[in-house]
């Protein structure tokens, strides 16, 4: 890999993690945006992929992201760069804040410009929820439908924890992937 590539990768992790606010699921669409379409350094489903394993594994997801996005793309080299660039600007962020706290805290712009980050962020998470169901659907498999709108209904609806409902899921995706290699 050549230096322009570490520059490109450091550069894109770094404007995502910049504007990744709302949680770590936000980083999702911008992930997708900068790799896959517009450097198209990995597939879709790749991207994906590498999410959901970040998602599974302690830590902040967005970090875990970039850290496993970063190793595939050029190895532990990669993976530094991402870190590297997922990190800074967070602590860029909240050291400012730290020093102006209270001026931030009680500025009534500060507060709308946080509330307008928030429904930003929602619409993102949004939108990629109704990207996967329709690649779900546009696919005919009747399983993958059936867990999308199970875990949906049942934390939603009878509020079963989130952790619960990804393990009964990996089991259930886990046992049809065996189903088929024996069918």
């Amino acid at each position: 890999m050549d230096k322009k590539f570490y520059w490109e990768l450091f550069k894109s992790t770094f404007l995502i993690s910049a504007f990744t606010v709302g949680g770590g699921f936000v980083i999702i669409p911008l992930l997708k945006a900068k790799y896959v379409d517009h450097y198209k350094w990995m597939s879709d489903k790749e991207a994906l992929d590498l999410v959901s394993v970040a998602q599974s594994a302690p830590g902040v997801v967005a970090v875990n992201a970039a850290i496993i996005i970063g190793y595939r793309l050029a190895g532990y080299t990669g993976a530094a760069v991402t870190l590297l660039a997922t990190v800074l600007p967070p602590l860029i962020t909240l050291t400012v804040i730290s020093y102006f706290y209270d001026a931030f805290a009680h500025n009534y712009y500060v507060q709308i410009l946080l509330r307008g980050m928030q429904c930003g962020a929602t619409a993102l998470i949004l939108d990629v929820g109704i990207n996967l169901l329709q690649k779900e659907l546009k696919k005919k498999l009747l399983l993958p439908c059936l867990i999308i709108f199970g875990t949906f209904i049942a934390n939603y609806f009878f509020q079963v924890n989130i952790m619960y409902l990804i393990l009964i899921d990996a089991v259930i995706g886990y046992l049809w992937l065996q189903d088929e290699k024996y069918s």
